[in-house]
């Protein structure tokens, strides 16, 4: 019987991490014929690491990286995880870390065994970026603007994330609001690199009827910012603060707009999400959201232009319902074909039967 392929998925944590809904399709959909599945992650904090534990496989809380500085003892201070992924003989290490940390890449090096990381957010320019990327064995970016990064590797693949559209399905829920009510919505972890601001400026530029929900974790101080500048603009019984939520498919049903005003994304899933539910949708002109939207760039504003964004609005807003249906429908279609999480996963199993092949 042929041995299975021992994959290790680290990641900061299941609960702040945009990463985790991924790592858990992954780990659940990869063929349990041919691979063996383990995830590293430094807590459990969080309502949706309850639903990764579900899934059977093991889940080792181990501190996965350390500071790179002083470098003189660095060797030393990776030898815990170094010997930990040995003793486990973990085949290849795939991070979802979103730094330019590299301890995790030089404890895989030290140990011989393959690592390879998703480059998932947008950061770069520093030497630590590059040297987690030549101490890399492969790297899978999300756009294509990411390529450029890495102009003199050839061991990277673009493969965009890939969505359970049979869960994000809006035949599965009915919508539950008046049909005088249009609502925005946006879903995202709210820090000062989402943009909201943007969204709350050009809230105060359409429609005064037009709501908007804003859903995401409330404890940044980015947030008390947020709700000062909604009352500072008087949007008071217009905005509401949702908190975070983990599901959030009957809400995006009942809206008839998503808007993500980011400043920087890699491949943003709240967006594929919202596409998949089937309402209209604007995003920044920015290089993660134009990847998703290559073919719809109508809905694109640039990137901090609230004035901009509030036309965009305005545009959406004055369709039929009939227009705004048919295009949550071609958006629906569009993800179908584009981020479907088969070809997601045989992305990834064929990549990693290459590198255990390469070995």
């Amino acid at each position: 019987m042929t041995k299975k392929i021992h994959i290790l998925y680290t990641i900061p944590n299941f609960d702040t991490a945009g990463s985790g809904k991924v790592v858990f399709d992954l780990a659940r959909k990869l063929d349990s014929e041919r691979f063996r599945v383990s995830i590293a992650c430094n807590h459990n904090k969080g309502t949706f690491f309850k639903e990764v534990e579900s899934l059977g496989i093991p889940i080792h809380l181990i501190q996965i990286k350390v500071p790179i500085r002083p470098y003189y003892n660095l060797v030393w201070r990776v030898k815990p995880f170094k010997d930990f992924i040995k003793k486990h003989k973990v085949d290849i290490v795939h991070s979802w870390d979103w730094s330019s940390d590299w301890s995790e890449a030089l404890a895989c090096r030290l140990a011989g065994i393959k690592f390879v990381y998703t480059k998932k957010a947008m950061g770069w320019g520093n030497i630590h970026w590059k040297i987690r990327s030549y101490l890399s064995d492969f790297i899978i970016t999300v756009n294509t603007d990411m390529r450029l990064f890495f102009p003199f590797k050839k061991q990277q693949k673009l493969i965009p994330f890939g969505l359970d559209t049979a869960h994000y399905n809006p035949d599965l829920f009915s919508v539950n609001k008046p049909i005088e009510v249009f609502k925005i919505i946006t879903v995202a972890n709210l820090a000062p690199v989402k943009g909201i601001e943007v969204l709350l400026s050009a809230l105060k530029l359409v429609n005064p009827s037009i709501l908007l929900d804003i859903v995401g974790d409330t404890r940044d101080s980015y947030t008390d910012t947020l709700k000062q500048m909604v009352v500072d603009l008087q949007l008071q019984h217009r905005v509401t603060f949702l908190g975070k939520k983990p599901d959030v498919r009957q809400l995006l049903r009942n809206s008839d707009l998503y808007v993500i005003p980011s400043k920087k994304e890699g491949m943003p899933m709240a967006l594929v999400e919202a596409m998949c539910m089937e309402i209209p949708v604007l995003g920044s002109d920015i290089s993660g959201i134009r990847y998703v939207l290559k073919e719809f760039e109508d809905l694109l504003f640039p990137c901090m232009d609230s004035e901009a964004l509030a036309n965009k609005i305005d545009r959406i807003y004055n369709q039929t319902p009939e227009d705004r249906n048919s295009l949550g429908k071609a958006l629906r279609e569009y993800c179908l074909s584009n981020f479907n999480m088969n070809k997601f996963i045989t992305s990834h199993e064929l990549l990693y039967q290459e590198l255990k092949n390469a070995t």
